[in-house]
């Protein structure tokens, strides 16, 4: 049985949900960002626990299909821009996300737009952003480094996307003393 997890971004919310699979005795096989693969079929008490543990913790279970995929989706994209090894950045986006889910990237595009308001391309774009806002912070790599590694044809699309998002240049930015970086699950 498979559980998709809404809001489970990173490693430290993995381990979160497997403290809590674990309080309540819910053996899995498998667990990656936004799924869980179980090794039974826990009861409906569990499972209601489990979500209102969860929902606690600021995650949700998701019963929606189109929904479990849209976190796929959000999963995936995540994955793909804070890969620090990331060789599928220069790849066009919806051929990576095709093979990734393997569904069609049409039908992709209009769940994601259809649930979450906004195209994925936008989703895209406003992740890349808050990755640079903090690559910027860490003050650990210039401009045409951060560029480079996030796939941007150039320094000046970056800076361009950068004000347009933000309203400030990246240098502007880094001068800044206050974060007002979102987590990844609010963007």
């Amino acid at each position: 049985m498979e559980l998709f997890i809404k809001n489970m971004v990173c490693n430290r919310c993995i381990l979160v949900v497997q403290q809590e699979l674990e309080k309540l005795d819910i053996g899995f096989t498998h667990m990656d960002l936004g799924e869980v693969s179980l090794s039974s079929i826990p009861s409906p008490e569990k499972l209601k626990v489990l979500g209102e543990r969860l929902h606690g913790l600021g995650f949700e279970l998701l019963d929606d299909k189109k929904a479990a995929l849209v976190e796929k989706l959000k999963t995936t994209i995540i994955r793909l821009i804070h890969d620090k090894d990331n060789a599928t950045l220069n790849t066009k986006l919806s051929v990576v996300l095709q093979e990734a889910l393997d569904t069609d990237y049409h039908y992709l595009s209009t769940v994601f737009s259809g649930m979450e308001g906004l195209t994925i391309e936008k989703y895209v774009i406003m992740q890349r952003i808050e990755r640079v806002k903090e690559l910027l912070q860490y003050d650990e790599m210039n401009l045409s480094e951060i560029a480079d590694s996030l796939g941007y044809s150039s320094v000046q699309h970056l800076s361009q996307q950068f004000k347009k998002i933000t309203g400030l240049t990246p240098s502007g930015y880094r001068q800044l003393k206050g974060n007002d970086r979102r987590p990844l699950d609010m963007v």
